[in-house]
């Protein structure tokens, strides 16, 4: 088996999953921001603010390219699938699973949340036109569209990793 990479826009569940599948799965969990945040020293709005966005979506890439764990379950960040090299990566290294949710669901989960820079930057407005553009990118990239509206993390968990050992073979 290969990494599995959990894509999405922010507020997916893309973390909150990645931690059930790793339990589910007894395989180790990485969140790509988590991550990328404990390799700079950095949280990840310190990032924005002191790098600005294109520094950050290289780090991305850069964590992409030399993540050595080769049986693991990744969260990645919202915008990774923004980068054709990124999606390119993740192909080629893994499953990938668009946890697609509806723009209402993820205003709810995002909007008072203040380690999302770009929440904080943008209005309702704003954060909807980014969902709409990265949406397919994300279809683009993913082998698999997991619906989580109307789903229970459980639902979605279970869904995610049936896929997954049915490929595997067990």
């Amino acid at each position: 088996m290969k990494k599995v990479y959990l894509i999405g826009f922010m507020g997916s569940g893309k973390s909150a999953i990645g931690k059930r599948l790793s339990n589910l799965l007894n395989l180790p969990f990485y969140d790509m921001d988590t991550e990328i945040a404990k390799k700079t020293g950095m949280t990840i709005p310190q990032i924005f603010e002191t790098y600005g966005e294109e520094k950050f979506r290289e780090m991305e890439t850069d964590f992409l390219l030399h993540f050595p764990d080769e049986y693991c379950i990744i969260a990645t960040g919202g915008g990774v699938a923004m980068r054709a090299h990124n999606r390119e990566i993740m192909r080629a290294t893994g499953l990938v699973f668009f946890l697609n949710s509806t723009y209402r669901d993820i205003w709810r989960r995002v909007s008072t949340d203040k380690n999302r820079p770009i929440v904080q930057r943008s209005t309702r407005e704003q954060l909807e036109a980014l969902y709409h553009k990265r949406k397919p990118l994300y279809l683009e990239c993913a082998q698999f569209k997991v619906e989580t509206t109307g789903r229970s993390l459980n639902e979605i968990t279970q869904y995610i990793a049936f896929q997954i050992l049915r490929l595997k073979g067990d």
